[in-house]
């Protein structure tokens, strides 16, 4: 049962966030419907809050990344490869949404209640969350034109009705920021008043409306159902757009954070071991809103990462992403950066807004597309239109610098990309497809007319053994050595997510940070060349001090403290530690 306190701060919330659309009555109601819920669901024992430390890594991958033919349930399938290939490195997988879906590769979710029939069953993911933590996804903004909710809704039926948001002419939408180009209201003509459908990121996914509770008491059934087939980590899909009001940016508003805060405190009222991540591909200071005063998300998506050190290995130039790592606030005890590089859209350049300048945005997006990316784009509060998202893998990203034409660095430069997140503060976030390093899917862009689709492959089991059972493949190459970077991380304290942090000043062709443990007994030195030329790095510029002995835990050389210089090959990375 819930406490005293627990339902004052549920009752608290609540106000906050309907204050303006729900009298009294109706907000006691609300509030009488979640307690019935968390006595409904509150059967399992609360388990310790989850312990994150440097062993903590996270492998992201759809149900049916790896499949093969002959194999019904797909995601059995895929937990044989992990078994097999990724568990002694990976303690949490992310599967994207293993709903029933009408398009956007699962995320114009169709029922929030049921597995894909191609993938399984809810037991495949029960079973599977005893042997390791599951993340998992709330579409939380949006659903399918195609599901039945939109079905019940045009019929004025429950479970639907009122679910959706409409808006009328007066709705000012002129400061709405968006994330893409299509029209965003399409006029619904079952009212009695014109009424306008609002679609955020597609005419098949359509925006919920959570001004009505309903909603809101709907996805926290889904959040608890998840939760009792064994998922403990959520992250809540475009969350940032979730709340709209006439006149404003519909971005980032009060009621969003509202929302953020009543879900996780019932959340953990459950089970203590949930962690909320919001995804939020925005710029940088909007994104570390999230974490609140540590009490919103547990984890948020580090989204300035991919366009920073993307920008500084293909440019050999670090200022940029020093100067945002020099900002970057310390996470709180309890909460933690999620640092990626590849996502199966690819990656957002909003999070450069403030720390990239025009030209550099600019230099970076035609180095992208002269190594092939394609792009997607959003419209402006003023109609015109700029890029959202860079669609691309990393591995064709990083194929091609001006120093490096013919691209005969590409495999070291991906290698370094994850050497450099692999040492910063946070927890490491590997989306599949970059294991094997997989190149750019332009068949799947012009079969389904979606440059997302670029990073969204799918990879047969007989294929992918193949290629990882041939070490002189490029596959195996790089399988091989993220797995040597995970397996040395993973025994480093001065690793730990939230141990000490501070950037180093080396100059412009090196990137580099001093990690040192929460007990401080241990320091890392991680630096990084980004040429694609051998470079001396000057060792007095870094404080390695003369009673302790130095070597770097990738290759096994010791160093010396009275050593002057350091010769570094090509993309290059040393973690220096005195232990």
């Amino acid at each position: 049962m819930l406490s005293q306190i627990d339902q004052k701060k549920i009752k608290f919330k609540l106000k906050n966030i309907y204050k303006y659309h729900l009298s009294e009555t109706e907000i006691s109601e609300c509030y009488k419907e979640i307690t019935k819920l968390i006595n409904k669901f509150n059967k399992k024992k609360n388990k310790k809050k989850k312990i994150i430390s440097e062993k903590t890594s996270i492998v992201i991958c759809y149900g049916d990344s790896v499949f093969s033919s002959s194999q019904r349930h797909l995601l059995k399938n895929f937990q044989g490869f992990y078994q097999k290939k990724l568990s002694k490195y990976f303690n949490t997988v992310h599967f994207l949404p293993f709903y029933p879906s009408s398009s956007d590769s699962g995320f114009a979710v169709k029922d929030h209640y049921k597995i894909d029939s191609r993938l399984g069953n809810w037991s495949d993911i029960t079973k599977f969350s005893k042997k390791i933590d599951v993340m998992a996804d709330i579409v939380i903004n949006h659903s399918s034109a195609r599901g039945l909710w939109f079905k019940n809704f045009l019929k004025k039926k429950k479970p639907g009705k009122d679910y959706f948001l409409t808006v009328n002419s007066n709705f000012n939408v002129s400061k709405v920021i968006r994330p893409r180009d299509h029209q965003l209201l399409k006029k619904i003509d079952i009212f009695k008043k014109p009424e306008y459908l609002w679609r955020t990121f597609s005419p098949d996914q359509l925006d919920m409306n959570f001004k009505n509770p309903a909603v809101l008491l709907r996805f926290i059934k889904i959040m608890l159902n998840l939760i009792n087939h064994g998922v403990t980590i959520f992250r809540l899909d475009a969350i940032a757009y979730l709340w709209k009001e006439s006149g404003t940016s519909c971005l980032n508003l009060p009621q969003t954070h509202g929302i953020i805060k009543l879900i996780r405190q019932i959340a953990n009222f459950y089970r203590d071991d949930v962690v909320i991540v919001t995804e939020t591909n925005l710029p940088n200071q909007e994104n570390l809103s999230y974490f609140g005063n540590g009490n919103e998300a547990h984890w948020i998506y580090n989204f300035p990462l991919p366009p920073l050190v993307i920008n500084s290995l293909l440019f050999a130039d670090a200022s940029s992403l020093r100067r945002w790592s020099m900002s970057m606030p310390p996470a709180l005890e309890g909460t933690a950066y999620l640092n990626f590089l590849s996502s199966h859209d690819g990656f957002g350049m909003r999070p450069t807004e403030g720390l990239l300048s025009h030209q550099q945005r600019d230099n970076l997006l035609k180095r992208l597309e002269q190594n092939g990316s394609l792009f997607s784009w959003r419209s402006r509060p003023d109609g015109s239109k700029s890029v959202y998202e860079a669609n691309t893998t990393l591995y064709t990203a990083l194929q091609r610098t001006d120093k490096d034409p013919l691209g005969y660095y590409q495999i070291d430069r991906f290698i370094a990309a994850y050497t450099l997140i692999f040492a910063m503060e946070g927890i490491p976030a590997i989306y599949i497809n970059s294991f094997i390093g997989a190149e750019n899917d332009i068949d799947s862009v012009k079969h389904s007319g979606m440059n997302r689709r670029i990073n969204r492959q799918k990879f047969q089991k007989d294929w992918t053994d193949e290629c990882l059972n041939n070490e002189e493949s490029k596959e195996a190459q790089i399988l091989s050595g993220l797995k040597t970077l995970l397996r040395v991380r993973a025994k480093q304290p001065a690793f730990h997510p939230n141990a000490t942090q501070f950037t180093l000043q080396l100059g412009e062709s090196f990137f580099g940070v001093w990690r040192q443990s929460k007990d401080r007994r241990q320091s890392i030195f991680a630096i990084t060349n980004l040429c694609a030329t051998e470079s001396s790095l000057d060792l007095t510029e870094i404080n390695l001090i003369n009673t302790e002995t130095w070597y770097d835990l990738i290759n096994g050389d010791s160093i010396s403290a009275q050593q002057i210089q350091l010769m570094m090959k090509p993309y290059q990375t040393v973690w220096l530690s005195n232990r």
